[in-house]
């Protein structure tokens, strides 16, 4: 049943409370504009309830669980180590899920910013209708920034439901599972068999093509096998999974190798092969959007579609699918609604993949440079010749700059080891700021310390390799 549904009429509204989205409401309120933000599922959205932060939650569960269980190397035993994953799970969504997601409920109240609950869908550029269950209402807009996301792709023959996970099922399991089944090497599933390989689980990740984490370089990829090797984790390549089925107390999983079929017995399966934007069915083509490549939206550098009105951010629009990067293109598309000149640069966008070992990765690698027409060097420092890295037992990996030849300007950065998602920050904004080897190598980086990995770097580079 439809309820009266005269237009309410509101001035910047937000589709969507993700990353992007929340971050582009409260933005555009401290910018002076009264702010409704149309949320159909949680506050929050997917990263704050089904995907970033409760996956390192769970990471994190892993890793205490593994040192929980001692170390023979370091002289460390324990043979009554127990994990209540019912207690795991309820600490991940009460006190890390449900406190983020508080605090930007509360985030919404102190800036005024009005929540209605429902799916939009848009009516033409100036209007939407917000439908909930049995009930729907027309609202009518000044401007609108589209945040809507993105979702997980089923493919043929894994139908998602019971046995047959999505990412967010993946992270809700009420129990550990003995054996568990990847269809996918991305970074999502490379992270979520690292958890679940340190919490006790045997691991086997199918990939189509012929190595896991494409996004990432080869020698920062074998980083992640060896530790993946000794996490008893089986990584079979050139696998092209073909159905599941459910049994009494598993679920079967068969898959082509070398034009042969075979299978694999597990208690869950679960299928991350990416993820697709959520633009169909919202009504983007009656409200005269243009729509570019595999449903994403055309935006300039503020954001703004070829409606001058309204705005796409996040999983929508062109880029990687990052969270970081959605909530800065939140800001910056607020900051067009309030007539400011800022636009997007992605000249060092940032991105981690948090497996065992972590990798991180900012700028151009070499390849790029080259290809941009840049004569490029790359410089290593490896963690096994770091004195802190060595104390914590994470001697794998290394620090690599990327620098123009001609003055050994920063131009990207890569990272494989302890702390990678935390150090890749440093050298972000060294490439922001323009900074060269030089720079780098005569910042005081404390000892002993990871980040010191990141200035003996600059001294490779810079012919004066003082640690190795």
């Amino acid at each position: 049943m439809v309820v009266g549904d005269f237009a309410v009429d509101l001035d910047t509204v937000v589709v969507g409370s993700g990353p992007g989205g929340y971050v582009a409401a409260i933005r555009a309120a401290e910018l002076g504009q009264k702010v409704t933000v149309i949320e159909r599922e949680f506050i929050g959205g997917v990263c704050l309830n089904v995907g970033c932060i409760p996956s390192k939650a769970l990471i994190a569960i892993g890793h205490r669980y593994q040192e929980a269980l001692g170390s023979k190397t370091l002289g460390i035993s324990n043979e009554n180590t127990k994990l209540d994953f019912g207690v795991a799970q309820d600490w991940k969504q009460h006190q890390v899920v449900e406190r983020l997601t508080g605090g930007v409920s509360s985030l919404f109240r102190k800036h005024k910013i009005d929540v209605i609950r429902g799916e939009a869908f848009l009516k033409d550029d100036r209007s939407l209708r917000v439908v909930e269950k049995d009930k729907a209402q027309t609202y009518t807009f000044k401007n609108l920034i589209l945040a809507t996301g993105s979702r997980p792709i089923e493919i043929p023959g894994f139908k998602f439901g019971g046995r047959i996970l999505d990412s967010t099922g993946c992270l809700n399991l009420p129990e550990i599972p003995k054996d568990f089944v990847i269809i996918g090497g991305g970074y999502i599933g490379c992270e979520l068999a690292s958890a679940y390989a340190n919490l006790g689980s045997h691991v086997t990740i199918l990939e189509g093509t012929d190595s896991i984490l494409p996004n990432y370089e080869k020698d920062m990829v074998a980083v992640v096998l060896k530790r993946f090797k000794q996490l008893n984790i089986d990584v079979v390549t050139g696998a092209m999974a073909k159905q599941a089925t459910e049994t009494d107390n598993g679920v079967k999983v068969d898959y082509e190798l070398n034009q042969k079929v075979q299978s694999l017995n597990a208690d869950y399966v679960m299928v991350t092969v990416g993820r697709r934007p959520n633009t169909d069915d919202l009504g983007f083509e009656q409200a005269g959007i243009e729509m570019g490549e595999k449903g994403l939206v055309k935006v300039d550098q503020q954001g703004r579609t070829n409606k001058a009105n309204i705005y796409a951010i996040g999983d929508i629009v062109p880029g990687a699918a990052l969270a970081h990067k959605a909530s800065y293109e939140g800001k910056v598309a607020a900051a067009a609604i309030a007539g400011k000149s800022d636009i997007v640069d992605y000249h060092a966008m940032p991105a981690v993949c948090y497996t065992d070992v972590e990798l991180a990765t900012t700028g151009m690698t070499v390849a790029e440079a080259k290809a941009a027409g840049i004569e490029a060097q790359t410089f290593k420092f490896p963690f096994m010749a770091n004195g802190r890295a060595l104390s914590l037992g994470e001697k794998d990996g290394f620090v690599r700059l990327v620098v123009r030849k001609s003055d050994q300007m920063l131009l990207g950065a890569q990272i494989a080891g302890p702390g990678a998602s935390d150090l890749i920050a440093e050298l972000t904004f060294a490439i922001e700021s323009g900074a060269n080897a030089e720079d780098i190598a005569l910042t005081i980086h404390p000892h002993p310390t990871l980040s010191e990995t990141i200035s003996d770097a600059a001294d490779v580079a810079l012919g004066l390799p003082t640690n190795i």
